[in-house]
């Protein structure tokens, strides 16, 4: 895997984390103090209602929507308690959610999904708690290892760390980085998790739901536990109090790390001298230039993304079938990387350009998957459908990067476009037209845009004074600049 730099900008209000790779932005990490995510995070919740047809309950956690359970989340060994003796795990589908739990019942539960849009936060009943090297699952006695770690190391891994864990309890999944670690440092993170969950425990016997009784690290700790590896060269950041406090979690929890965490001094924003803000700003646009001249177009929905790709100016092969293959061979690096940085989630189609040739297919295919393996999200991808385009899927766990940044226009409403001046001054005509059907002012005025204004006063003027004829009553204009295009108020005097 190839060596990446981060980046950490700090202020009070806001961290911003990018990941730099062969000198390019992967990826960009925003949380901002009043909107922290709530992903890790365990809550003593309530049931408020069970949906038997959903088979799922809506769980008040204090948050402004309740969450969602699902069936499939609750515990394992509740579901094992409903199971006849000797019975094998999959000898039956779980219970019922509706047996397993009831309205007004107090529960612990945990985020696996932000909200997003309109849809509530999405929970889960089994528990995990995130180490450095291992994650906990304190309801559980499993003990896993990485399915990144190699197979013929995995065996090993396994007995080394159930050797560790003894009689104490609770099931633990070796994580990648901790593959070369050594039993001490194991051991250490071991008492460290169930030091925790011992905390969480206690506050939860103490409190009434709704209640949060764990909250997740903050993230520039969450990036030194998760992000940092072998493959990390440097982390810098940009603030002298946080980099103390990076320090200090460094040298209690990840100690191979601290001596790469550097404080940036330049005299330039640490962004800006990473061009990491023209990134960002560029991630927001729809349009995606390549360097061969063609380039992709990004349109986001709630339910999915698609991305189309075009040749635009390339023209450098000798034949049209090389240069739709180029193009397409650069567009699928630059979608992997794109969808990376954007954090694009759900499901997405790619219409790549029509490729005659099955090789040139495969091919575009096989660069695609090499790519998406470098994601830290889980990505599930098909083949070519017989319509020529890729279906493929992307875990959500939170906002994408243009849901978190921007809001839809007050304009258009989050359409992407408005009505025409001359669309407008129509409905401000036939408006007119009903208000002197039902009442009988002395004259009308009409409130809207300048463009809008203006229309009425040159093209539009013919109508607007056949209406004031056929009314019998004067209409006015007055133009207000803080109108949107499609904005106007139609007054009565």
């Amino acid at each position: 895997m190839a060596q990446h730099d981060i980046l950490i900008n700090w202020t009070p209000q806001e961290t911003r984390v990018a990941l730099i790779e062969q000198a390019a932005v992967q990826e960009v990490l925003i949380e901002r103090s009043l909107e922290r995510g709530l992903v890790g995070n365990i809550y003593v919740g309530r049931v408020q209602r069970v949906l038997p047809g959903m088979q799922s309950a809506f769980i008040d956690i204090g948050l402004e929507r309740t969450a969602f359970l699902h069936v499939a989340d609750m515990l394992p060994h509740l579901n094992a308690r409903h199971a006849p003796p000797g019975a094998g795990e999959a000898s039956e589908p779980p219970p019922p959610i509706e047996r397993q739990v009831f309205e007004g019942q107090s529960l612990l539960v945990q985020v696996l999904k932000d909200p997003i849009g309109s849809k509530g936060a999405r929970l889960t009943a089994q528990i995990s708690i995130a180490g450095r090297l291992l994650v906990f699952l304190p309801q559980d006695n499993h003990i896993g290892v990485s399915q990144k770690i190699p197979a013929a190391q995995r065996d090993a891994l396994r007995q080394r760390l159930a050797a560790l864990v003894g009689e104490g309890g609770g099931g633990f999944i070796l994580r990648t980085n901790a593959e070369d670690a050594s039993d001490e440092e194991l051991a250490d993170d071991i008492a460290y998790l169930r030091k925790t969950w011992a905390r969480i425990r206690e506050q939860a016997n103490r409190v009434a739901p709704p209640a949060l009784v764990y909250e997740e690290l903050a993230l520039p700790q969450r990036v030194l536990r998760d992000l940092v590896g072998p493959q990390t060269r440097s982390i810098q950041i940009d603030s002298r109090e946080q980099f103390a406090v990076l320090q200090a979690f460094a040298q209690e929890y990840t100690p191979q790390v601290a001596e790469r965490l550097t404080l940036y001094r330049g005299e330039r924003p640490l962004f800006e001298q990473y061009r990491v803000d023209e990134e960002i700003d560029r991630a927001l646009g729809r349009r995606v230039d390549l360097k061969s001249g063609g380039y992709l177009v990004f349109d986001q929905t709630e339910a999915l993304t698609t991305i189309d790709v075009n040749t635009g100016a390339f023209v450098g092969a000798r034949n049209f079938d090389d240069t739709v293959f180029r193009t397409n061979l650069e567009a699928a690096q630059a979608i992997a990387r794109q969808l990376r940085l954007r954090n694009l989630g759900g499901i997405i189609i790619i219409d790549f350009i029509d490729m005659v040739r099955d090789d040139h297919r495969e091919a575009v295919l096989a660069e695609l998957r090499k790519q998406l393996a470098r994601d830290r999200v889980k990505t599930m991808i098909g083949g070519f459908s017989p319509l020529g385009l890729v279906e493929m899927t992307r875990k959500r766990t939170r906002e994408s990067l243009a849901q978190m940044l921007t809001e839809p226009c007050p304009a258009c409403g989050g359409r992407g476009r408005v009505r025409t001046t001359r669309t407008v001054c129509y409905d401000i005509l036939r408006e007119i037209l009903r208000e002197a059907r039902a009442f009988n002012p002395r004259e009308f005025r009409i409130i809207a845009a300048p463009q809008v204004i203006e229309r009425f006063l040159d093209e539009e003027s013919p109508h607007l004074a056949g209406l004031s004829d056929f009314i019998g009553k004067p209409i006015s204009l007055q133009s207000d600049n803080a109108m949107t295009q499609e904005q106007y108020d139609i007054v009565l005097l």
